[in-house]
C-alpha cells in the first residue's frame, strides 16, 4: 500500500509523534503492537526467533514482546494471562490475534472507545485501569478481531 502524501500544512503532523498525530476525527491512536495468544509459549518463541525476531527466551513468562525494525512490537501472551483479565475468554479459531493502539493519554482511551462504540461498533470491555499500569479498553472490529486501546496511567 502506498503511503499518502501530506498536503500543504500537514507536514507538521504527518508521521509525527503520537501526541500530535491527527486524522479526520481528531487524535488518532498509533498502531504499535500486534498481540498473539500463544497456546505453547516455548514453541511460539522458537517460531518467532526462527523468523528473525529477538524474542526473549523465557517461556515461563506470561507476556513477552519484541520490537521489529519498524518499531511495531510483537507481543505473545499465555492463555492464562489473557484469562486473568478476560475470565470468559476461551480459544476459538481466529481469536488469538489482536491489534493494540497506543493512545496519548487515559482520557484518549475513553474518548476513542466512546467514539467507536457510539458509532455502533462492538465494545468488548469498557475502559478500566488495568493492574499492569495502563488505562485499557477492548473493542471488536467487524470481523471479530480484538482491538486494544491503551495508555500509561499517571505514575504507572
Amino acid at each position: 500500500m502506498r503511503r499518502p502524501v501530506p498536503t500543504r500544512g500537514e507536514e507538521e503532523t504527518f508521521g509525527s509523534p503520537l501526541s500530535s498525530c491527527h486524522g479526520r476525527l481528531g487524535l488518532v491512536p498509533e498502531l504499535n503492537a500486534i498481540g498473539i495468544v500463544a497456546s505453547d509459549m516455548a514453541t511460539s518463541i522458537r517460531f518467532y526467533r526462527t523468523l528473525g525476531l529477538d524474542m526473549p527466551e523465557t517461556p515461563n513468562e506470561g507476556h513477552l514482546e519484541a520490537s521489529m525494525p519498524s518499531g511495531v512490537r510483537l507481543m505473545l501472551d499465555s492463555e492464562e494471562v489473557v484469562g486473568s483479565f478476560q475470565a470468559e475468554w476461551s480459544r476459538e479459531t481466529g481469536n488469538q490475534v489482536s491489534l493494540a493502539f497506543e493512545c496519548s493519554s487515559p482520557a484518549e482511551v475513553d474518548e476513542v472507545y466512546a467514539r467507536v462504540t457510539g458509532a455502533g461498533f462492538e465494545g468488548e470491555k469498557e475502559p478500566w485501569d488495568a493492574f499492569w499500569g495502563q488505562r485499557y479498553a477492548l473493542l471488536r472490529d467487524p470481523d471479530g478481531v480484538e482491538v486494544n486501546l491503551y495508555a500509561a496511567l499517571e505514575g504507572g
